[in-house]
């Protein structure tokens, strides 16, 4: 965030946002958000306050739109190969583009930059609407829509996970990013499994045109936001020195190195054997599209569940710690369990557990990389982040598409489990490095 012009000490945040600087009431005000609701504190600001729900009632959308796309592919071409493919296209442009949208990102108006993106994202949510409503929608129209989507992303995500700390402050970040991962994952509960039941009713095209009204929520939110505005940087002429700093950083900074390692495994190769879930679902569980969004609901519900258990505990340097062996661990065992499971109800279960795991995983690589970078490299950092968890995840999906059509699904979902637990593995070796870091980042602090 260079050259940035929003206020960094909590009383102006406070008083940025429309509320009371802190003085003899502040006492009260903290006590209202300690004990049960402390898990929740990030809400006490009215910016976050907005994006929360807004986001909330648009991920639900895009969850909707998820489930019927892959439902829509899978009717259209009978292949767990093109549900590779599509989740390639999606993935592809993120992996072209991110490093230079984290430039972009750092010298930009964030929330301008999020109306713009998630605006084009309801576009195309209509635009796919309308194929499949005609009956004109083919395989390839799904394939260039999912990839115009992820060059979106490419801005998007690094901007909204950089966004957060401007309605929240440092303080209360690690909350306001678990409650964010909550959000995310809580719509994943709710989003799949209406969709699983919407299908049936209203079809995919109804699914897709519900998801292109919910945008409206997040950018209703945006828009009612009282924030400063950042002033514009000119930084095309330096656009190849500025990728290069983030880089720098992020190689001379051994633990945020080792941690990204572990995402773009993890995420590149464990988790993408979730290409194969609606197949699971129709042909080797024999659930169909209702019990597809269930299964993709139970992971949401796991997610959401570990969050409220990661909010409530003291977010302390070996907690987090914890978190982060924990959450690798449970996401290798639950996708084993997934793999060989013959049951609805113990895949639905294995589902849940991954969903837990990467809350933990993913939500405390966040929050440590956030708290150890400075605040004018953050969004290069969360575009090298959002990079490393969707970089290597083109040849993952092609990977477990071409395993799943070519050998067997089971297989190729256990294979992908085995990726997780190397990742387990590798991240016991550099805990020590990390607890380092971890101390120096509190020194620094206190010294500010």
């Amino acid at each position: 965030m260079g050259e940035q012009t929003f206020i960094d000490n909590q009383s102006e945040i406070e008083a940025a946002e429309g509320n009371e600087p802190p003085g003899e009431d502040a006492p009260s005000s903290s006590d209202r958000w300690s004990g049960r609701l402390a898990a929740f504190r990030a809400l006490r600001h009215r910016n976050f306050r907005l994006f929360f729900f807004g986001q909330f009632i648009s991920l639900i959308g895009t969850w909707m739109q998820s489930v019927a796309q892959a439902w829509l592919v899978l009717k259209l071409s009978n292949s767990s190969m093109a549900l590779g493919v599509v989740a390639f296209a999606g993935f592809m442009p993120i992996v072209l583009v991110a490093l230079f949208a984290g430039v972009v990102v750092d010298h930009v108006d964030r929330r301008r930059l999020i109306i713009t993106s998630q605006t084009l994202l309801m576009l195309s949510a209509f635009v796919l609407a309308f194929l499949t409503w005609a009956g004109i929608v083919r395989v390839e129209y799904v394939v260039i829509l999912a990839a115009i989507n992820g060059l979106v992303s490419s801005f998007d995500l690094p901007g909204r996970q950089a966004f957060v700390v401007e309605m929240v402050g440092k303080e209360d970040l690690p909350n306001a990013i678990a409650m964010s991962s909550m959000i995310f994952n809580g719509a994943r509960m709710a989003g799949p499994a209406v969709a699983g039941l919407l299908i049936a009713v209203i079809g995919v095209a109804g699914c897709f045109f519900l998801n292109g009204l919910s945008y409206l929520a997040v950018i209703w939110s945006l828009f009612q936001m009282d924030l400063p505005r950042r002033r514009m940087e000119r930084f095309g002429s330096v656009m190849l020195l500025r990728v290069r700093e983030g880089l720098a950083y992020v190689w001379r900074h051994r633990p945020s190195l080792s941690l990204l390692a572990v995402v773009v495994v993890n995420s590149g190769f464990g988790v993408q054997y979730a290409v194969l879930i609606p197949l699971f679902a129709r042909d080797l569980l024999h659930a169909g599209a209702s019990g597809y969004g269930f299964l993709m609901a139970a992971q949401g519900l796991g997610a959401v569940v570990g969050a409220v258990a990661m909010n409530s505990r003291p977010s302390t340097p070996r907690a987090l710690r914890q978190n982060l062996v924990f959450g690798v661990f449970a996401v290798a065992v639950a996708i084993f369990t997934f793999g060989l499971s013959p049951w609805l109800w113990l895949s639905m279960a294995a589902q849940m557990l991954v969903g837990a795991g990467l809350m933990h995983h993913m939500v405390t690589t966040n929050t440590m990389l956030q708290l150890f970078v400075s605040d004018e490299l953050r969004g290069r950092v969360m575009s090298i982040y959002t990079l490393s968890f969707i970089g290597t995840a083109p040849l993952g999906s092609l990977e477990v598409g071409w395993v799943g059509e070519h050998l067997s699904p089971r297989l190729a979902v256990v294979i992908c489990s085995g990726f997780s637990l190397l990742c387990g593995c590798f991240l016991l070796t550099r805990l020590g490095i990390i607890a380092e870091a971890q101390a120096q980042s509190e020194v620094a602090a206190a010294a500010d």
